[in-house]
């Protein structure tokens, strides 16, 4: 029974060995990196709990759900441009949606499992903050997808300014 229980408990040790050593190798390296302390500083609570901490803010609370002027949704930890008004719509779940990001390239996607069911992590591609999920129940006349993204995550910038 010992050899047994050994062998199990180096089986795990070595799986585990290697998913750090995956883990380590598949972190990317974004074009705003900062410390943790860093970001504290500069972002407020709220920002921070949701863009590196990875949380969600309540639903129907934030002021850009209400929003459908002209403009940019940009990243609230890097102004890097990441939704368009006209491509918000309205999906009733109390978080900004969007039916698609500006660009492909400005954000990125990532396996989240953390709810307890398997998610897609919309993440910003320029400091890698934690903006919201996608999902495949959007907009059947557009692209058919709901960025559901933390209004706390983004500033909106009216296309007259």
């Amino acid at each position: 029974m010992k050899k047994i229980i050994l062998v199990f408990v180096a089986a795990i040790s070595l799986s585990c060995n290697s998913n750090a050593q995956q883990d380590k190798s598949n972190k990317k390296e974004f074009e705003v990196t900062k410390s943790e302390s860093e970001w504290k500083a500069e972002l407020s609570k709220a920002e921070f709990q949701i863009l590196r901490k990875k949380g969600t803010e309540r639903a129907f609370s934030s002021e850009l759900n209400r929003i459908s002027q002209p403009g940019t949704f940009v990243c609230a930890a890097c102004g890097n441009a990441l939704y368009k008004t006209k491509h918000k719509f309205e999906s009733g779940t109390g978080w900004p949606s969007f039916d698609r990001p500006i660009s492909e390239e400005n954000v990125a996607y990532q396996p989240d499992r953390t709810g307890g069911f398997p998610a897609t992590e919309v993440i910003c591609s320029k400091c890698g903050g934690h903006l919201g999920h996608v999902f495949n129940d959007g907009p059947k006349n557009t692209t058919g997808k709901r960025h559901c993204i933390n209004g706390v995550a983004m500033d909106f910038i009216p296309d007259n300014e």
